[in-house]
């Protein structure tokens, strides 16, 4: 007898926010690679249309959306299940940073990644399970929110906090949503070389940069360490895993 793949999205949809650049395209080019049918969001269409090259797969179209709006969230996602069928999963990989101690921090700042980091998340997750556009059968939704949701970190006060409310809110909308086969996962990265973290690090002194990546005894992530799981909680194999943080951070959280 031939095994099942372990890991198969054959006829599936995921949608794929922050799908541009970093994690989030990381997850889409290994989705792909897994026969998953594919929507691209982000806020640059060129970007987007570099990840859909890089994909192994046709089965794709691409979404230019800047999550801070919103409002129009629910109406693309509708539209969409209209135009191309139900939708199976959601990765919310959309993500932004901004690193300051407490006495220089903003409130415009902060707001932009509760904005981002969270609410768009939330609504993209509201969006995507309605009862009109999630499938029948269930789905799966998976945050991407990161190891400073769980640790402290100077000079990522906002940003922690923001990654932090994502985890707590994964786990109610997992205890709320199992009834209808919806599971609800999250993954928190340590650091992983992507264009954010740079910019991230650039804040940064030589010393403190070299500390943190010291902190990490497998060295510092690759997108592709983050999007095998990610691939792995979405997988509709798995159909008795939610409510969990996955951490993988090379080890960081465990010094």
């Amino acid at each position: 007898m031939t095994a099942e793949p372990f890991i198969d999205f054959e006829g599936k949809t995921v949608l794929v926010s922050g799908a541009s650049s970093g994690i989030g395209r990381a997850v889409a080019i290994e989705l792909s690679r897994r026969n998953a049918r594919l929507i691209l969001m982000g806020r640059n269409e060129e970007k987007l249309r570099r990840t859909k090259e890089l994909l192994e797969t046709d089965r794709c179209q691409c979404v230019t959306l800047d999550v801070r709006e919103q409002a129009g969230i629910c109406t693309r996602i509708m539209d969409l299940c209209e135009r191309s069928g139900r939708i199976y999963g959601l990765c919310h990989s959309a993500g932004v940073v901004e690193t300051r101690p407490l006495g220089s921090s903003t409130v415009e700042g902060l707001q932009e990644m509760l904005d981002v980091n969270l609410t768009a998340g939330l609504e993209l997750a509201k969006a995507v399970c309605r009862r009109d556009v999630i499938e029948k059968e269930g789905g799966s939704v998976l945050f991407i929110a990161s190891v400073y949701g769980i640790v402290g970190m100077p000079g990522q006060i906002g940003y922690s906090a923001s990654k932090g409310a994502v985890i707590a809110a994964a786990r109610a909308m997992a205890a709320e949503l199992a009834r209808r086969r919806i599971r609800v996962n999250c993954i928190s990265p340590g650091m992983v070389r992507t264009d954010m973290t740079a910019r991230s690090m650039a804040m940064l002194s030589k010393e403190r940069v070299k500390s943190l990546e010291g902190n990490h005894p497998l060295g510092i992530g690759r997108p592709e360490d983050v999007a095998r799981a990610a691939a792995f909680l979405l997988a509709p194999q798995n159909t008795w895993i939610t409510g969990i943080n996955l951490i993988i951070d090379g080890g960081y959280t465990a010094v």
